[in-house]
Parts: structure tokens; C-alpha cells; sequence
């Protein structure tokens, strides 16, 4: 984003923890962390992974730059006295990513506790990248959540991302943008976003092009003069039943010239009665083509409603409610330490995360997930297990700890190798096969899962044992508490 070094884009404690695994002589102690979520977002049913190709982009270029080290040795405790010492900036300096990190691939569904991302290597380094990390991820794919939902409420009409002006800040508005196309929408209003990711660009006019002009039919007769073949106009400035009827005759004249009324667009008032009047009077006048877009607030729930209400709409613009997540504006993934080792012959030591609040105790071990599918191409279920104990028989199921399954066949891996030692091994597909990804995902977790409210809960567990590994590891953290 900023054609600058971002290795300062962190908390200040991974820098001071990194500083201490380097005063202890532990850096180059070997560590696994797993970033995952707790809930799915929206109170819905699952996540769409988003954000793995910044997060490439981030730590394959971590460099800490002459100004960065400049900045840190400016910092002082509370006893005044530098921060971090002039060896261990050097040693900064000549840092580079050295890790391993395998993760799920954009676009792919995912549900609570298993790994969107794993990283094993130099317990400093893995350290040093979890806040840039769960800024890269958590954002993406909260937003792109977001999207699929308000996409399986349009049920398959387009949806278009009009966020810009909404969004928090410039990043912000351009990593929504990117988030909502991978998860469904159509198309964006953000010309900046459509050049740097390939994302379509929409737009119409505004209230403003309107109100420059004596009255309104003379207003979309001069953007008929001057965009022929793309007149979506904007019906409510005034009188929006009125506004359809002077959209229609300008309509008209285009047509006279060769040219067609892309569409009309709602952007204030009982969008449901409004729809249906302007989708009749359309129709009667001939032109059964035109699309009628709605803005105005919109959201997966609204678009619902608006359906249910036999709404006559086509085209949706969603803006605020996506780009900012309005009703829940935080993802809450974490990142945790799950296994280390000091060197590469001694053995894994496992480490989970207590509470008192069961969903907030973590799993130990290096972990990879497995789907199985059905006969009909559905999802089956998800089974979490630990790498180096393998595969065991019965699942026990995290949202029902009683409960257990067996799946059938082989299933499929989902966090794939990304980098190894710190090189790059996976090239993210192209944005447009990402996104293709979501919609294909989403038709095989199946209409219970995906749907906006009280949805049905999709078979996640741990197998057999990696549980078994979990109460051990547990027994004994509680020991020695």
C-alpha cells in the first residue's frame, strides 16, 4: 500500500517478546502458531478465507529498512534508557522471513477452531508476523464474509460493492473492495480497486448531476448526449415516480438514436413499492431489459426483507453495510502457539491456551485439516488432526463434545504449502478464480449452513487423536498451573 517498509506495522510487544527470545538465546527456538477464528462472523454458519495473497506479499518483502532501525532505537523504557540495544537492531536489519507457513486458499469456507493459517519455524520470527498477520486476514475475511451473505440473499442477481466513501480510510476502502469481489459481488465502484486487483467497475450518476440542470429530464437527456450506451439514471432526486416516467422518455429518444436504457436507479423511499412501479411502467413502455438498481442502506437482512416484500429490483448496491461490516465490525481471529521444540531432533513439546470458557481453549500440535465429501459433491464434514500422530478413526465433534463421527473416504487437505523457508511455493490464482472458488464453496456447505439466520451447525471435530493429545496436554498445563 504504501511502497514503504511495513515491518513496523506490529504491536510493540512482538518486538519486545522477540527481543527477550533474542536476549535468552531462544530465536532460533522452532515454534508452530495457528491463526483461526472462535465464531463464525454475523452470528452465521461459516467464513470465506480472504487476505492470503497480501499476507504472501507481506512476508516475503519483511525487511526492516535503515529508517525503521533508526525509529526503534529512539524508543525508551520506563527507566529512560533505550529500548532495544544497538546489537539486536543489527541483527534486525539483517532479518529475513525464514519460515514455513501453509494455508488455506482464498475463497475456500471455513468454520470455527480450524487453521486458516499455520506457521513453524524461528519462534522470534513467528512471533514478529502474528499482528500483521491478523490484520491481513481478519479484515479480508470478515468483509468477504459479508459479501456471501448479502450475494445468497440477492440470490444470484448482481450485487455491486459501492462502499469507497464509506470505508475506513483509503486501505481500508481497497481491501474491502478487494474482500467483497472474492466473496461474490459483481462488480465495484472504486476505480482505484478495479485497476490494482481486475475487479469490473459500475457507476451512474449522482443527486448532484441531477440538481445542476433546470429540471430532470433535461438533466438525463445531457448524460444520454454524453454516455449513450451506459444510462442507469437516477430516479429520486425529486419525484421518483415522476423521475421513471422522464427516464423512460429520454429512454425512448436513446432508442431512436440506437442506443437502449441500461436501467433506473432507487436510491430513497419504499424500495419495494417503488421497484414494482418502476419494473411495470418499464415493461409497458417496452423496455423489459432495463435494470432496476437499488441502493439505500442495503444489507444481507434488507435484501432479504425486500424479496420477501416482492420487490422488483435486479441490481443491488450495497455499500456501507459491506464495506464496513456494520453489524459486527471485527472478525476476532487469534493467533496461537500450538507446539515447540528447542532444536530439530528434540522432541515437540505441545501447548494449549486455558479458560474458563470452553470455545477459548486452544488445541496443541501442528495442525492440518481434512474435508470429506459426500456422494452429492456436498461437504460432509471437516476433521481437525495433528500431523505427526496421523489420522485415527472417530471424530469428536466441537460443537457437541459428546458427540462423534466417522467419515467416509479419504477427504482433502485444506491448508496447502505457501512458503517454505521463507520462499514462495504457492502463486495465489488470479482474483476472478478466487471469487469463482466462493460461489462454488458455497452451493456445497448447503442451504442450512448458509442461511442468514439460525443456521444449521456444519460438522467440524477433532480427531480422535489429536483429542486425545488435547486432554493430555490440558491435564498436565492444569498440574502445573
Amino acid at each position: 500500500m504504501s511502497g514503504t517498509s511495513l515491518a513496523l506495522l506490529t504491536d510493540l510487544y512482538q518486538l519486545t517478546m522477540a527481543y527477550g527470545y533474542w536476549r535468552l538465546g531462544r530465536a532460533d527456538d522452532e515454534a508452530v502458531f495457528h491463526l483461526f477464528f472462535r465464531r463464525p462472523p454475523f452470528r452465521g454458519g461459516y467464513a470465506i478465507a480472504g487476505g492470503l495473497a497480501a499476507a504472501i506479499d507481506y512476508l516475503t518483502q519483511l525487511r526492516f529498512a535503515a529508517d525503521d532501525l533508526a525509529y526503534l532505537a529512539t524508543l525508551t523504557g520506563n527507566d529512560d534508557a533505550p529500548l532495544f540495544s544497538a546489537e539486536f537492531l543489527e541483527y534486525l536489519g539483517g532479518l529475513r522471513f525464514r519460515c514455513d507457513v501453509d494455508a488455506v486458499p482464498e475463497g475456500t469456507a471455513t468454520f470455527a477452531h480450524e487453521p486458516l493459517l499455520r506457521v513453524r519455524g524461528s519462534i522470534l520470527q513467528c512471533q514478529l508476523v502474528e499482528t500483521p498477520l491478523l490484520n491481513l486476514l481478519n479484515f479480508s475475511t470478515l468483509i468477504a464474509t459479508k459479501a456471501a451473505r448479502v450475494c445468497t440473499a440477492a440470490e444470484g442477481e448482481p450485487v455491486l460493492e459501492f462502499g469507497l466513501r464509506r470505508g475506513q480510510g483509503i486501505d481500508g476502502a481497497l481491501s474491502a473492495a478487494r474482500a467483497a469481489y472474492l466473496g461474490g459481488c459483481a462488480a465495484t465502484s472504486n476505480v482505484l480497486a478495479g485497476k490494482r486487483y481486475g475487479i469490473p467497475v459500475r457507476g451512474t450518476h449522482a443527486h448532484s448531476w441531477v440538481m445542476s440542470f433546470a429540471d430532470e429530464r433535461e438533466a438525463f437527456a445531457a448524460y444520454a448526449e454524453a454516455l449513450p450506451n451506459n444510462c442507469v439514471f437516477l430516479v429520486d432526486t425529486y419525484e421518483t415516480i415522476e423521475g421513471v416516467r422522464r427516464a423512460i422518455a429520454v429512454g425512448e429518444q436513446l432508442r431512436a438514436r440506437g442506443h437502449e436504457l441500461a436501467g433506473v436507479r432507487l436510491d430513497s423511499g419504499d424500495l419495494a413499492r417503488l421497484s414494482q412501479a418502476a419494473r411495470a411502467m418499464l415493461d409497458a413502455a417496452g423496455f423489459p431489459n432495463a435494470a432496476v438498481v437499488a441502493s439505500n442502506d442495503l444489507d444481507e437482512h434488507e435484501i432479504a426483507a425486500l424479496r420477501r416484500g416482492g420487490a422488483k429490483i435486479s441490481v443491488w448496491g450495497v455499500g456501507t453495510r459491506l464495506v464496513t461490516a456494520y453489524d459486527q465490525p471485527a472478525l476476532g481471529g487469534v493467533y496461537k502457539l500450538a507446539a515447540i521444540r528447542r532444536g530439530a531432533d528434540a522432541a515437540w513439546e505441545y501447548r494449549v491456551k486455558l479458560s474458563e470458557d470452553p470455545i477459548k481453549v486452544s488445541n496443541p500440535g501442528i495442525q492440518q485439516v481434512r474435508r470429506f465429501v459426500g456422494a452429492d459433491g456436498c461437504f460432509a464434514g471437516d476433521v481437525i488432526y495433528e500431523e505427526t500422530l496421523g489420522r485415527g478413526g472417530a471424530v469428536h465433534r466441537l460443537d457437541a463434545p459428546d458427540q462423534s463421527f466417522v467419515p467416509e473416504g479419504d477427504g482433502e487437505d485444506l491448508l496447502v504449502p505457501v512458503l517454505r523457508g521463507g520462499s514462495q511455493v504457492y502463486t495465489p490464482p488470479p482474483l476472478v478464480e478466487s471469487r469463482a472458488r466462493t460461489i462454488d464453496q458455497l452451493q456445497r456447505i448447503g442451504a442450512g449452513v448458509r442461511q442468514l439466520q439460525a443456521p444449521e451447525a456444519y460438522a467440524v471435530g477433532l480427531d480422535e487423536r489429536l483429542q486425545g493429545l488435547k486432554d493430555r496436554v490440558i491435564a498436565a498445563a492444569r498440574g502445573g498451573a
